[in-house]
C-alpha cells in the first residue's frame, strides 16, 4: 500500500504506480512543448520556390523587399515582397527586381 498526498489514504500499488506514470507523462508533453516553441525562432523562414512573373499591381503594392541570398540557411535566391494588406511575404524571382524598382520609379 501507499499513501498519496501525505494523508490518511491508502491506495493499492497498482494505482501509485499508474498516478507516476500520468506525472511523467505530463512532464515529458511540456519538455516537448518548450522544446517546439523554443526552437521555432531559430528555424530561418525561407522560400522554397519563386513566382517568374509578378502582377503589375501587385509591385505597386510593395511595401518593402528583401534579397534571400543561397548562401547560410536558405537553398535558392529570392526577391522577398512584403505588400500591403497580405499577411506572408511573396517569394519572386529575384529578376523581378528590376521590374519592381522601374514601377516605383513610375510611381514616384
Amino acid at each position: 500500500m501507499c499513501q498519496y498526498l501525505n494523508t490518511k489514504d491508502t491506495f493499492p500499488p497498482q494505482t501509485c504506480s499508474a498516478i507516476m506514470d500520468v506525472k511523467v507523462v505530463l512532464v515529458i508533453v511540456c519538455l516537448c512543448i518548450l522544446a517546439i516553441t523554443s526552437s521555432e525562432a531559430g528555424i530561418p523562414k525561407c522560400c522554397l520556390h519563386t513566382k517568374k512573373k509578378i502582377r503589375p499591381r501587385t509591385l505597386m503594392n510593395v511595401q518593402r523587399w528583401e534579397m534571400q541570398k543561397s548562401s547560410g540557411e536558405c537553398e535558392i535566391k529570392a526577391l522577398v515582397l512584403y505588400l500591403k494588406g497580405y499577411e506572408k511575404p511573396i517569394c519572386a524571382h529575384p529578376s523581378e527586381l528590376r521590374r519592381l524598382k522601374r514601377m516605383k520609379i513610375k510611381r514616384s
